[in-house]
C-alpha cells in the first residue's frame, strides 16, 4: 500500500540546523515537498493560508516539524493553536528542538504533539537522529485535514 504524498512544514529559525535537517532528510530518501519557515507566525500563516502564503494551493496532507525557540511565535504556541482549532487539530506535529527539559516535553505531549525529538548537540548524533526521522517519515500515515461541512 502506497501512502498519499504529504507536505512537510519545517519551522526552524537556525539556518545551520535547517540546512542539516533538510539535507539529511533528503539523504534518508524523503522526496516530499519541504516548506521551510523561520518563525512560528510563518508556520501558522502557511497552515491557514494567510500572509505570504495566502495565494498558495491548499496542502491536503501536511506534517509539521516544529522547533520551540523561535521568534514572533514560539513552537509551543504554534502547537497549542494547531491543536485547539478543529480544522487543524489532526495535523501531526513533531517537535524537533534542542529543549530537553522534561517539563517542556510533558507539556508538548499534553498539548497534543505526535512525537518529541531532542536534537543532539554532537554533529554526528544530530545527523543520525535526522536520518532516523527520515526513515520514520517514509512510513508514517498522515490524516487528511478536516474541512467544514465534511461528515
Amino acid at each position: 500500500m502506497i501512502s498519499e504524498p504529504f507536505a512537510i512544514l519545517f519551522a526552524e529559525d537556525d539556518a545551520g540546523h535547517a540546512t542539516l535537517v533538510e539535507r539529511n532528510l533528503r539523504r534518508a530518501g524523503i522526496v516530499n515537498p519541504i516548506v521551510h519557515v523561520t518563525d512560528g507566525q510563518e508556520a501558522l500563516d502557511f497552515v491557514h493560508r494567510e500572509g505570504r502564503f495566502a495565494a498558495q494551493p491548499h496542502a491536503e496532507l501536511i506534517l509539521v516539524l516544529l522547533d520551540i525557540n523561535m521568534p514572533r511565535v514560539d513552537g509551543v504556541e504554534v502547537l497549542r493553536q494547531l491543536k485547539t482549532h478543529e480544522a487543524t487539530a489532526r495535523i501531526p506535529v513533531i517537535m524537533l528542538t534542542t529543549t530537553d527539559d522534561p517539563a517542556e516535553i510533558g507539556h508538548c505531549y499534553e498539548l497534543g504533539c505526535s512525537v518529541y525529538i531532542t536534537k543532539p548537540v554532537a554533529p554526528d548524533a544530530f545527523i543520525e537522529a535526522v536520518r532516523r526521522l527520515g526513515l520514520f517519515l517514509q512510513i508514517v500515515e498522515i490524516p487528511k485535514r478536516e474541512t467544514k461541512g465534511a461528515s
